[in-house]
């Protein structure tokens, strides 16, 4: 099993098409901080569609109640600011692949202080600042699913 965790997502379709992602590959989806949104905004249960009931959500204040409700796991951190591809990574079963917030991404210290375990999914044009975090999520998590021959099964 895998956790996503997404850290004061601001855009409530995201969200809610990450934790439908979550769902289906049974994989335990953690908020942290406060939302840009109520969790119970219309466009969030619509993107999540009736697949709520399948969802394992976990919300933690900080960062650090993330890592204290899952002292088994390795903490992945995802962002644009690094040259390490997430394909270059062997994923493991318990991985918590961690991604900030859809304007800014995740704070420059806590970055710098998991240097190296810092990823990025490629994109050959330069002029893209970023993709769409829900897609983000779908390509890594993914790519971590293969790795470990769908172990979420």
């Amino acid at each position: 099993m895998f956790h996503i965790c997404l850290v004061e997502p601001e855009i409530p379709p995201n969200t809610g098409n990450v934790a439908r992602l979550c769902a289906a590959t049974f994989t335990d989806l953690h908020i942290v901080g406060a939302t840009g949104f109520r969790m119970d905004d219309r466009t969030l249960k619509r993107a999540g569609l009736d697949y709520w009931a399948e969802v394992r959500l976990h919300r933690h204040i900080d960062l650090e109640r993330l890592y204290t409700s899952l002292p088994e796991s390795r903490f992945l951190y995802f962002t644009t600011k690094t040259e390490r591809y997430y394909t270059d990574w062997k994923f493991e079963p318990h991985d918590c692949l961690i991604f900030g917030r859809e304007t800014r991404g995740l704070p420059e210290d806590l970055l710098a202080a998991n240097a190296e375990r810092c990823l990025t999914i490629p994109m050959p044009n330069k002029n893209v600042r970023s993709l769409n975090l829900a897609n983000s999520v779908g390509i890594v998590l993914y790519e971590a699913l293969r790795q470990t021959n769908f172990s979420a099964r």
